[in-house]
């Protein structure tokens, strides 16, 4: 595969109009990279930010040429959560003014963790409230020895509501439970001990290394397959393990048996080459 970090990075169609607040790129071999662009605000939520955020994962949704998707901010930071003159001027507005508002949060968060694509969180420097609500939503979080992390809406007065299903989902219960109620900073070591991120890296120089590692590691899977496995779990995640689990799961792998990329990959394992996807 193309070195994804050395691709020259052209921009996916259907963006132009958009703010410059959130950037979405990507390259001729399948990597797109969505960065939050406002590095003087530690890429501190608002409401355009996540307007911006949301259109760039519809783009990607229908983009069939996209293998895996990178989320990370700009200038040394994630996310630091939620801009100030936007929380500001939230105190002054109705309850029925701030679901809307929240909402808005919410859906972006679904629409990043239903991608069909492979997503991964790369994060440096902060990454508090919505920040880490983010990394929780993707797949896959790399984060360098310097991240920090937090929920700390309590100290706002507030709770965690919009992120906490991708979080609990993430980290468990009694995790979440601890960490919402103190909301205390931790580390990229706590947060990979808790199971919020994947991996640590030294640096965040590192990152980029693990862009390319992680792209060459999907490109050589199955497009059709990786959007069938991510939903896989979450159609089977909590159920019993009973007859209907049982025949849901055999319908499901004698249908990819049969269909094209089923066909295709064991032909050429058998084969001995490499399957169309990963030429």
């Amino acid at each position: 595969m193309t070195n994804p970090i050395a691709d020259p990075l052209v921009e996916v169609p259907d963006t132009a109009a958009l703010s410059d607040t959130v950037q979405l790129d990507a390259s001729p071999s399948g990597v797109a990279v969505v960065t939050i662009n406002r590095p003087a605000k530690k890429n501190a939520f608002d409401a355009e930010v996540i307007a911006a955020l949301s259109q760039h994962f519809e783009t990607l949704r229908d983009a069939d040429g996209v293998r895996i998707v990178f989320l990370r901010g700009a200038g040394g930071a994630f996310s630091a959560g939620a801009d100030l003159e936007w929380m500001r001027a939230a105190a002054d507005w109705t309850e029925s003014e701030n679901r809307d508002d929240a909402m808005a949060l919410a859906e972006m968060l679904l629409a990043l963790r239903e991608l069909p694509q492979f997503t991964v969180a790369l994060v440096e420097g902060p990454a508090f409230g919505g920040g880490a609500g983010l990394v929780a939503a993707c797949d896959y979080a790399v984060a360098s020895a310097d991240a920090k992390f937090a929920f700390s809406e309590v100290k706002l007065g507030l709770v965690a509501a919009t992120i906490s299903p991708h979080v609990v989902d993430a980290i468990g219960p009694r995790r979440a439970k601890s960490l919402f109620a103190t909301g205390r900073m931790f580390d990229a070591a706590f947060a990979e001990t808790i199971g919020l991120v994947d991996e640590v890296v030294a640096v965040p120089a590192d990152l980029d290394d693990a862009m390319e590692r992680l792209s060459t590691e999907i490109m050589a899977c199955a497009p059709g397959a990786v959007a069938a496995s991510k939903q896989l779990v979450d159609d089977i995640a909590g159920l019993p393990i009973d007859e209907e689990l049982l025949e849901q799961t055999a319908r499901l792998i004698a249908a990819r048996r049969v269909g094209e990329e089923g066909q295709e990959g064991v032909r050429a394992f058998l084969d001995k080459r490499k399957p169309g996807w990963a030429q």
